[in-house]
């Protein structure tokens, strides 16, 4: 069954711009600017209303109308993200060998790296390179927690995904080893 038409719309917070050519979409705000291609998805966007955006589909399949909502939610997250911020807790869990974490920011790159030594007591260093514009430190009035801060929640997310799928226990009876650093919360930057 085709849809004739479909639409939904977002509303824009004041004190962001929302700018769409050719599916792409930059959203500037009071923390920054962040850009996404959406080209691949059949969508139209129109502006009714200065700080309104309505995405319509015409003759759309059930599975391209629910494009459409994940289209909206990816536009929403780039306005949190340029107005709040995005903040991911990782916790540090160990039974016997404590984990030793350094943070460095690579000079080539301009990005952090986490160093993770001494995971179930093995001698390999396991690093990660975190994504572009997230910022990576520890938490100052918890131990063994890492803080990651950025305004792009892809990047954010990805990058804790990162930390967390470098230290996954082989070999081993998972269900014992529950060794690893973990997302503990998430949440925003700028808190109501």
């Amino acid at each position: 069954m085709k849809y004739i038409k479909s639409s939904e719309s977002l509303t824009i917070p004041e004190g962001v711009k929302v700018a769409i050519k050719t599916r792409n979409v930059t959203v500037e705000g009071p923390r920054g600017k962040l850009t996404k291609n959406l080209g691949h998805l059949s969508v139209s966007f129109t502006h009714p209303s200065p700080n309104v955006i309505n995405i319509e589909l015409h003759h759309g399949s059930r599975k391209a109308v629910a494009t459409l909502r994940t289209v909206r939610t990816i536009i929403n997250n780039l306005i949190i993200g340029v107005t709040k911020g995005y903040k991911y807790k990782m916790r540090y869990v160990y039974a016997h060998f404590p984990i030793n974490v350094n943070i460095e920011k690579n000079k080539d790159t301009d990005c952090f790296e986490v160093e993770i030594r001494n995971f179930i007591g093995e001698k390999i260093i396991r690093r990660v390179a975190m994504r572009p514009g997230v910022d990576v430190e520890p938490s100052k009035n918890v131990k063994d927690e890492l803080q990651l801060t950025g305004n792009s929640l892809e990047d954010v997310s990805q990058s804790a995904a990162d930390i967390q799928q470098i230290c996954r226990v082989k070999n081993k009876d998972i269900r014992k080893f529950l060794d690893g650093l973990y997302v503990s919360e998430r949440g925003n930057i700028v808190e109501d």
